[in-house]
Protein backbone atom coordinates (compact mmCIF):
# COMPACT_ATOMS: atom_id res chain seq x y z
CA UNK A 1 0.00 0.00 0.00
CA UNK A 2 2.90 2.38 0.73
CA UNK A 3 5.10 1.71 -2.30
CA UNK A 4 4.38 1.58 -6.01
CA UNK A 5 6.72 -1.41 -6.42
CA UNK A 6 7.17 -4.28 -3.96
CA UNK A 7 10.46 -5.84 -5.06
CA UNK A 8 10.80 -9.60 -5.31
CA UNK A 9 13.35 -12.35 -5.87
CA UNK A 10 14.99 -13.41 -9.14
CA UNK A 11 16.07 -17.05 -9.46
CA UNK A 12 18.48 -17.64 -12.33
CA UNK A 13 19.14 -21.14 -13.64
CA UNK A 14 21.41 -22.40 -16.42
CA UNK A 15 20.12 -25.63 -17.92
CA UNK A 16 17.59 -28.16 -16.67
CA UNK A 17 19.09 -29.65 -13.50
CA UNK A 18 16.13 -31.48 -11.84
CA UNK A 19 17.20 -30.63 -8.27
CA UNK A 20 17.50 -26.93 -9.20
CA UNK A 21 14.07 -26.93 -10.79
CA UNK A 22 12.57 -28.57 -7.70
CA UNK A 23 14.27 -26.07 -5.39
CA UNK A 24 12.99 -23.14 -7.45
CA UNK A 25 9.46 -24.52 -7.24
CA UNK A 26 9.71 -24.76 -3.43
CA UNK A 27 11.01 -21.20 -3.25
CA UNK A 28 8.14 -19.91 -5.38
CA UNK A 29 5.61 -21.69 -3.18
CA UNK A 30 7.03 -20.44 0.13
CA UNK A 31 7.44 -16.88 -1.14
CA UNK A 32 3.89 -16.94 -2.50
CA UNK A 33 2.50 -17.65 0.97
CA UNK A 34 4.25 -14.45 2.13
CA UNK A 35 2.88 -12.41 -0.76
CA UNK A 36 6.25 -11.95 -2.47
CA UNK A 37 6.96 -12.51 -6.14
CA UNK A 38 9.59 -14.83 -7.59
CA UNK A 39 10.83 -14.39 -11.15
CA UNK A 40 12.40 -17.53 -12.58
CA UNK A 41 14.90 -16.97 -15.38
CA UNK A 42 16.12 -20.01 -17.27
CA UNK A 43 19.11 -19.77 -19.58
CA UNK A 44 19.97 -22.60 -21.99
CA UNK A 45 22.62 -25.16 -21.08
CA UNK A 46 24.69 -23.70 -23.92
CA UNK A 47 24.63 -20.18 -22.42
CA UNK A 48 27.98 -18.44 -22.31
CA UNK A 49 29.65 -16.85 -19.31
CA UNK A 50 29.04 -13.45 -20.93
CA UNK A 51 25.31 -14.14 -21.30
CA UNK A 52 24.91 -15.14 -17.65
CA UNK A 53 26.83 -12.08 -16.51
CA UNK A 54 24.75 -9.82 -18.74
CA UNK A 55 21.58 -11.23 -17.16
CA UNK A 56 22.92 -10.66 -13.64
CA UNK A 57 23.92 -7.10 -14.55
CA UNK A 58 20.40 -6.48 -15.87
CA UNK A 59 18.85 -7.73 -12.63
CA UNK A 60 21.28 -5.67 -10.54
CA UNK A 61 19.65 -2.43 -11.69
CA UNK A 62 15.98 -3.47 -11.84
CA UNK A 63 14.01 -1.79 -9.01
CA UNK A 64 11.45 -4.61 -9.04
CA UNK A 65 14.16 -7.11 -8.05
CA UNK A 66 15.63 -6.87 -4.55
CA UNK A 67 17.28 -10.28 -4.33
CA UNK A 68 19.14 -12.47 -6.82
CA UNK A 69 20.16 -16.09 -6.52
CA UNK A 70 21.96 -18.06 -9.22
CA UNK A 71 21.30 -21.73 -8.82
CA UNK A 72 24.12 -24.23 -8.59
CA UNK A 73 25.53 -26.28 -10.14
CA UNK A 74 26.59 -24.18 -13.10
CA UNK A 75 28.05 -25.83 -16.23
CA UNK A 76 31.66 -26.92 -15.80
CA UNK A 77 32.94 -24.10 -18.00
CA UNK A 78 31.58 -21.53 -15.53
CA UNK A 79 33.12 -21.07 -12.11
CA UNK A 80 31.61 -19.30 -9.12
CA UNK A 81 33.57 -16.23 -10.16
CA UNK A 82 31.23 -15.94 -13.15
CA UNK A 83 28.56 -14.88 -10.66
CA UNK A 84 30.43 -13.04 -7.91
CA UNK A 85 32.45 -10.91 -10.33
CA UNK A 86 29.26 -9.04 -11.26
CA UNK A 87 26.61 -9.73 -8.59
CA UNK A 88 25.57 -6.71 -6.51
CA UNK A 89 26.34 -7.68 -2.88
CA UNK A 90 23.28 -5.70 -1.77
CA UNK A 91 21.12 -8.15 -3.74
CA UNK A 92 23.12 -11.25 -2.78
CA UNK A 93 20.45 -12.88 -0.61
CA UNK A 94 22.26 -16.24 -0.98
CA UNK A 95 25.30 -14.86 0.87
CA UNK A 96 27.92 -16.02 -1.66
CA UNK A 97 29.56 -12.69 -2.49
CA UNK A 98 33.02 -12.04 -0.93
CA UNK A 99 31.66 -8.87 0.67
CA UNK A 100 29.03 -10.83 2.58
CA UNK A 101 31.39 -13.70 3.37
CA UNK A 102 34.00 -11.26 4.68
CA UNK A 103 31.47 -9.42 6.83
CA UNK A 104 30.24 -12.73 8.23
CA UNK A 105 33.80 -13.67 9.16
CA UNK A 106 34.23 -10.34 10.94
CA UNK A 107 30.92 -10.68 12.77
CA UNK A 108 29.31 -7.76 10.90
CA UNK A 109 25.81 -7.41 9.49
CA UNK A 110 25.47 -9.31 6.20
CA UNK A 111 23.38 -11.75 4.23
CA UNK A 112 24.10 -15.13 5.84
CA UNK A 113 23.80 -18.17 3.53
CA UNK A 114 20.35 -19.61 4.07
CA UNK A 115 21.28 -23.23 4.83
CA UNK A 116 23.65 -22.61 7.76
CA UNK A 117 21.39 -19.80 8.99
CA UNK A 118 18.57 -22.33 9.05
CA UNK A 119 20.64 -24.74 11.10
CA UNK A 120 21.31 -22.05 13.67
CA UNK A 121 17.63 -21.11 13.72
CA UNK A 122 16.72 -24.73 14.54
CA UNK A 123 19.17 -24.76 17.47
CA UNK A 124 17.75 -21.46 18.70
CA UNK A 125 14.15 -22.65 18.41
CA UNK A 126 14.86 -25.67 20.60
CA UNK A 127 16.97 -23.70 23.06
CA UNK A 128 20.19 -25.60 22.30
CA UNK A 129 23.10 -23.41 23.38
CA UNK A 130 26.54 -23.72 21.77
CA UNK A 131 28.68 -21.80 24.23
CA UNK A 132 31.65 -23.85 25.39
CA UNK A 133 30.60 -26.96 23.47
CA UNK A 134 32.71 -29.02 21.08
CA UNK A 135 31.11 -28.66 17.64
CA UNK A 136 32.15 -30.68 14.59
CA UNK A 137 31.29 -29.34 11.13
CA UNK A 138 31.74 -31.95 8.40
CA UNK A 139 32.00 -30.23 5.02
CA UNK A 140 33.96 -27.18 3.89
CA UNK A 141 31.83 -25.67 1.14
CA UNK A 142 31.45 -21.91 0.93
CA UNK A 143 27.68 -22.13 1.24
CA UNK A 144 27.28 -24.47 4.23
CA UNK A 145 30.34 -25.77 6.08
CA UNK A 146 32.55 -22.71 6.24
CA UNK A 147 29.85 -20.13 7.06
CA UNK A 148 28.30 -22.51 9.59
CA UNK A 149 31.64 -22.79 11.38
CA UNK A 150 31.81 -18.98 11.56
CA UNK A 151 28.29 -18.79 12.99
CA UNK A 152 29.14 -21.39 15.62
CA UNK A 153 32.37 -19.63 16.53
CA UNK A 154 30.37 -16.45 17.06
CA UNK A 155 28.31 -18.40 19.62
CA UNK A 156 31.51 -19.34 21.50
CA UNK A 157 31.61 -22.98 20.44
CA UNK A 158 34.94 -24.75 19.95
CA UNK A 159 34.68 -25.68 16.29
CA UNK A 160 36.48 -28.40 14.34
CA UNK A 161 36.07 -28.58 10.56
CA UNK A 162 36.32 -32.00 8.93
CA UNK A 163 35.62 -33.23 5.40
CA UNK A 164 35.50 -36.33 3.22
CA UNK A 165 39.29 -36.77 3.44
CA UNK A 166 39.65 -36.41 7.19
CA UNK A 167 41.42 -39.57 8.38
CA UNK A 168 40.30 -39.72 12.01
CA UNK A 169 36.66 -38.78 11.45
CA UNK A 170 35.09 -41.47 13.70
CA UNK A 171 37.18 -40.24 16.63
CA UNK A 172 36.20 -36.63 16.00
CA UNK A 173 32.53 -37.59 15.75
CA UNK A 174 32.74 -39.48 19.04
CA UNK A 175 34.15 -36.40 20.83
CA UNK A 176 31.65 -33.87 19.47
CA UNK A 177 28.68 -32.58 21.43
CA UNK A 178 27.21 -31.03 18.28
CA UNK A 179 27.68 -32.58 14.82
CA UNK A 180 26.69 -30.83 11.59
CA UNK A 181 27.21 -32.72 8.34
CA UNK A 182 26.95 -31.32 4.82
CA UNK A 183 28.88 -33.61 2.47
CA UNK A 184 26.02 -35.16 0.49
CA UNK A 185 27.08 -38.79 1.04
CA UNK A 186 24.37 -41.09 2.43
CA UNK A 187 25.35 -42.76 5.69
CA UNK A 188 28.67 -40.91 5.81
CA UNK A 189 28.34 -40.52 9.58
CA UNK A 190 27.65 -43.80 11.36
CA UNK A 191 25.15 -43.61 14.17
CA UNK A 192 27.28 -45.83 16.41
CA UNK A 193 30.11 -43.29 16.27
CA UNK A 194 28.03 -40.45 17.69
CA UNK A 195 28.46 -39.48 21.32
CA UNK A 196 25.67 -40.18 23.77
CA UNK A 197 23.46 -37.10 24.00
CA UNK A 198 24.92 -35.40 20.92
CA UNK A 199 22.91 -32.93 18.84
CA UNK A 200 22.97 -33.57 15.08
CA UNK A 201 22.23 -31.20 12.19
CA UNK A 202 22.01 -33.25 8.97
CA UNK A 203 22.22 -31.04 5.88
CA UNK A 204 22.82 -33.96 3.51
CA UNK A 205 20.29 -34.88 0.85
CA UNK A 206 20.79 -37.71 -1.61
CA UNK A 207 18.41 -40.16 -3.22
CA UNK A 208 18.90 -43.86 -2.46
CA UNK A 209 16.45 -46.38 -3.95
CA UNK A 210 13.96 -43.59 -4.56
CA UNK A 211 14.16 -42.34 -0.98
CA UNK A 212 15.74 -39.09 0.25
CA UNK A 213 18.56 -39.84 2.68
CA UNK A 214 20.89 -37.66 4.74
CA UNK A 215 24.56 -37.89 5.64
CA UNK A 216 23.87 -39.42 9.05
CA UNK A 217 22.78 -42.98 9.72
CA UNK A 218 19.61 -41.83 11.45
CA UNK A 219 18.45 -45.32 12.41
CA UNK A 220 21.74 -46.03 14.15
CA UNK A 221 21.66 -42.61 15.83
CA UNK A 222 18.27 -43.11 17.44
CA UNK A 223 18.55 -43.86 21.13
CA UNK A 224 22.03 -42.31 21.29
CA UNK A 225 21.54 -38.68 20.33
CA UNK A 226 19.55 -36.03 22.17
CA UNK A 227 18.25 -34.48 18.94
CA UNK A 228 18.65 -34.97 15.19
CA UNK A 229 17.13 -33.24 12.16
CA UNK A 230 15.25 -35.65 9.87
CA UNK A 231 15.81 -36.00 6.13
CA UNK A 232 13.61 -34.98 4.41
CA UNK A 233 11.72 -32.32 6.34
CA UNK A 234 14.48 -31.11 8.63
CA UNK A 235 16.83 -28.35 7.54
CA UNK A 236 15.35 -27.94 4.04
CA UNK A 237 12.12 -26.08 4.89
CA UNK A 238 13.97 -23.83 7.33
CA UNK A 239 16.50 -23.01 4.60
CA UNK A 240 13.64 -21.66 2.49
CA UNK A 241 12.44 -19.58 5.44
CA UNK A 242 15.92 -18.07 5.88
CA UNK A 243 16.08 -17.18 2.18
CA UNK A 244 12.71 -15.47 2.60
CA UNK A 245 14.05 -13.63 5.65
CA UNK A 246 17.13 -12.45 3.69
CA UNK A 247 14.93 -11.26 0.82
CA UNK A 248 12.67 -9.29 3.16
CA UNK A 249 15.81 -7.70 4.58
CA UNK A 250 16.90 -6.74 1.06
CA UNK A 251 13.45 -5.34 0.29
CA UNK A 252 13.58 -3.13 3.37
CA UNK A 253 17.00 -1.83 2.31
CA UNK A 254 15.78 -1.19 -1.23
CA UNK A 255 12.75 0.73 0.02
CA UNK A 256 14.83 2.70 2.52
Amino acid sequence: ARYSILPGLAVVRVGQDPASINYAQRITKSFGTAGLSVTEIELPESASRALLQAEINRLNVLPEISGIIVQMPLPDRMGLDTVIDVLDPQKDVDGIHPVNIGRLTLGLDCYVPATPAGGMAILDYYGIALEGKNALVIGRSGIVGRPLSQLMLARNATVTIAHSRTRNLPELVAEAEVVASAVGKPGFVRGANLAEGAVVLDFGAAEVDGKMTGDVDAEGAMGRVAAITPVPGGTGPVTNAMLLKNTIKAIKKALG
